[in-house]
């Protein structure tokens, strides 16, 4: 196991949801341990919906779950349900809630296309090369994921008009995030032709709150049916049936401006950020990257997942602005 979040960050937050057994669900009907597809008989899009990307993230296995015991099954098209970092997500603790992110190395760093046809080894790439033939088969993507502070839920919806225009017709949650991933490798959200423009399939990663929060539970399955809906593969009595019914959420749009990566040993930040701060002069120093200060780019500056994980190489925040 690995992840640098101290057990002090992680002792911040209660654990107030539990784990799914998701032991049922390895088999599946693929050649893919805990993979599972749906076919309808009428044409429609190949929806793929994962979740466990990161291990000790578990709302988007409870929604998956949620799918599954209720026996939700696509109107049109194919519905395939994924659970992709079993081995991290099997050495959960809730004493422990931090130490499960990934095994190896970072699951959703490893999507490069030199990476997957590469033949450099951890658990994390040989997983990713087995799953990478599902992905091929979605036209549409949703995965699931949790942040570490409790910050409002979030889209990334990758850097194309395609990715905005879907996070609008799902219409939750209410910020819809627009950038390119991270220095460190590309996330499964960004796989090939994910992040064509020209591609029309598309996909999304959803940040549904603090890790593990209860509401981070809520809002999976909220954005998960409505996923379902936006796709027509379940009607408005399902949709109602399950989360409610009524419109989605008022949507912001924030683009990403800049990415500040780690490169000394000695990164921190001067207050104790958790996202969503708007910083309203550029030049503002925010913190130190080793002697280097770390400055707003540019006036009305939205702080985007400041990371607790500041090792180098990795990801410190995102920088933004909201736009029309």
């Amino acid at each position: 196991m690995s992840d640098a979040v101290s057990a002090t960050t992680a002792g911040r937050y209660r654990v107030e949801v539990e784990a799914p057994d998701i032991s049922a669900y390895r088999v599946g009907n693929r050649d893919v341990p805990y993979f599972t597809t749906f076919k309808s008989d009428r044409p429609g899009p190949n929806v793929l919906i994962t979740a466990l990307v990161h291990g000790n993230e578990l709302c988007g296995a409870i929604a998956l779950d949620h799918l599954f015991r209720h026996q939700i099954r696509p109107r049109v098209g194919s519905l395939t349900l994924g659970f992709c970092n079993v081995a991290a997500n099997a050495e959960f603790r809730a004493d422990y809630p931090a130490f499960s992110r990934f095994i190896d190395e970072d699951f959703n760093r490893v999507w490069d296309l030199d990476i997957l046809e590469g033949d450099t080894r951890s658990l994390e790439r040989a997983r990713a090369r087995e799953i990478r033939s599902i992905v091929d088969e979605a036209d549409v993507m949703l995965d699931i994921h949790s942040m570490q502070n409790e910050t409002e839920p979030l889209v990334l919806a990758g850097r194309h008009r395609k990715g905005r225009l879907l996070a609008e017709k799902v219409g939750v949650p209410g910020i819809i995030v627009l950038d390119a991933g991270h220095a460190t490798g590309r996330r499964m959200r960004d796989y090939d032709f994910f992040d064509d423009p020209d591609d029309p399939r598309s996909s999304l990663l959803v940040e549904c709150g603090q890790h593990w929060s209860r509401s981070s539970a809520d809002t999976a399955l909220e954005v998960t049916y409505r996923f379902l809906r936006a796709m027509d593969q379940i009607d408005d009595r399902t949709l109602e049936s399950h989360v409610g019914s009524g419109a989605g959420a008022e949507q912001s749009v924030i683009e990403i401006t800049d990415v500040v990566t780690v490169t000394s040993d000695a990164f921190c930040f001067h207050h104790d950020f958790v996202g969503m701060e708007v910083i309203p002069y550029a030049g503002t120093e925010i913190g130190r990257d080793g002697d280097r200060p770390v400055e707003t780019p540019h006036d009305n500056c939205v702080l985007i997942m400041p990371s607790r994980r500041l090792s180098r190489g990795l990801t410190a925040v995102r920088l933004g602005r909201f736009v029309e």
